[in-house]
């Protein structure tokens, strides 16, 4: 995992380089037609296109403050093209993207947090993929208890992720360190 960039920058508080990332992760992520952004199927975008849209829509970003939020966000959450012209969500997608990640062996533990109230299902469902294009899970509790702590009183799920490769789940970790799973059934999830 990317360690956290300690950057001070006098035109970007840290209020707006948020409210900056969360609008990008709104675009890449789910609605990239709200600002008329064309994304190919790997979900990469033009910069200058993220840009244009973005002012269209009433909020003027820069590059330099654009570079900032990407260098600075604690998630990780968006990565540039090696030439830097292009630029993606790392995970998280709502509709089909091929983001070309190579099937990696997950470690013996995976983590996932979620709200106590979603517990009950889980224990039938496993954990699903809901809207978006994975199920995450992280290698850390702290992580998982935030992601959980979101939309209520948290639950951290302890997911045995080896013993699922093994079965023959199929996993994939992005630069950011998530790890990503289309479906994990109840019987790999020990529950609090």
């Amino acid at each position: 995992m990317k360690e956290s960039v300690v950057m001070t920058n006098p035109i970007l508080d840290e209020d707006r380089a948020r409210g900056i990332s969360r609008f990008m992760s709104y675009v890449l992520r789910h609605h990239p037609e709200e600002i008329n952004l064309q994304l190919d199927p790997a979900g990469w975008a033009d910069v200058g296109q993220l840009l244009d849209g973005m002012s269209r829509d009433g909020r003027t970003v820069t590059r330099e403050m654009l570079d900032y939020v990407v260098d600075t966000n604690s998630k990780q959450r968006f990565v540039y093209s090696e030439d830097g012209l292009r630029i993606r969500a790392t995970q998280s997608h709502s509709f089909d993207v091929e983001l070309g990640y190579e099937p990696a062996e997950p470690p013996e533990i995976l983590y996932h947090g979620t709200t106590k109230k979603a517990v009950f299902s889980i224990e039938r469902q496993g954990l699903t993929r809901q809207k978006r294009h994975h199920v995450h899970l992280h290698v850390d509790t702290e992580t998982s208890l935030d992601v959980g702590g979101r939309r209520g009183k948290p639950a951290l799920l302890v997911v045995r992720a080896l013993e699922m490769h093994q079965a023959g789940f199929k996993f994939y970790v992005s630069p950011n360190n998530v790890w990503l799973t289309d479906h994990v059934p109840p019987e790999f999830i020990d529950f609090p």
